[in-house]
């Protein structure tokens, strides 16, 4: 059978195996194994190189219309592939059982019997931890971006605003020079209270000036 993720008696996904690929850390692939008869189906996983994987499980017992997971793990490497290309093929054979079948016989997947035997074969691709992001990343990405501008503008908005606020004191204070009398007691008091409040805005406009600022 030619390679391919789907047989008469059982459906895989993904239709590929990919390990994010780092050295000297493991990392694993699921693959969904889906019946897609009305019988019980046997299923065994084979690999070119099996002292790389780790499979389970490798064998197993499907009920009809079920599905399970096989989980492939890709062992510690201790050195990167050339052009992070594999060669790794993986095969997963399928047959029809009995009902009533709790371990599988030793000539289950044996086609020299007559039996019929289903195959699936299955590439390996490597993807490097520096691979362009997918489009969910891009997307998260993109809401991160944009969530930053807003917070930007948020902070120069609340410059811009403290800014006015300290400069429509100022003028109040000069209008109350001009109106208001030397000779007038409570004026100095009132004065010192204008000049701690214009203090107070300064210094928050300092704190907002030290912002990162919107380009």
């Amino acid at each position: 059978m030619s390679a391919g993720a789907t047989n008469q008696l059982i459906s895989v996904s993904p239709p590929e195996l990919k390990f994010q690929f780092e050295l000297d850390k493991q990392s694993y692939c699921d693959l969904k194994v889906t019946n897609s008869t009305d019988q019980c189906v046997a299923f065994k996983v084979k690999t070119t190189s099996p002292k790389k994987y780790f499979v389970r499980p490798n064998t197993g017992i499907i009920q009809p219309w079920d599905s399970g997971f096989i989980r492939v793990t890709l062992q510690a490497q201790k050195e990167y592939p050339a052009d992070m290309q594999c060669k790794d093929k993986f095969l997963l054979q399928s047959a029809i059982v009995n009902n009533d079948t709790d371990e599988l016989p030793p000539d289950t997947f044996n086609k020299d019997g007559g039996r019929t035997v289903e195959e699936c074969k299955l590439r390996v691709v490597y993807m490097s931890s520096h691979s362009s992001p997918g489009p969910y990343e891009d997307v998260f990405r993109q809401s991160s971006d944009f969530t930053s501008n807003q917070a930007l503008q948020r902070i120069k908005d609340e410059r811009d605003a403290a800014v006015r606020q300290t400069q429509q004191l100022i003028q109040d204070l000069e209008m109350m020079k001009r109106r208001r009398s030397r000779n007038d007691p409570g004026f100095s008091l009132r004065f010192a209270i204008v000049v701690g409040v214009i203090g107070l805005m300064v210094g928050f406009l300092l704190k907002l000036l030290s912002s990162p600022s919107v380009e």
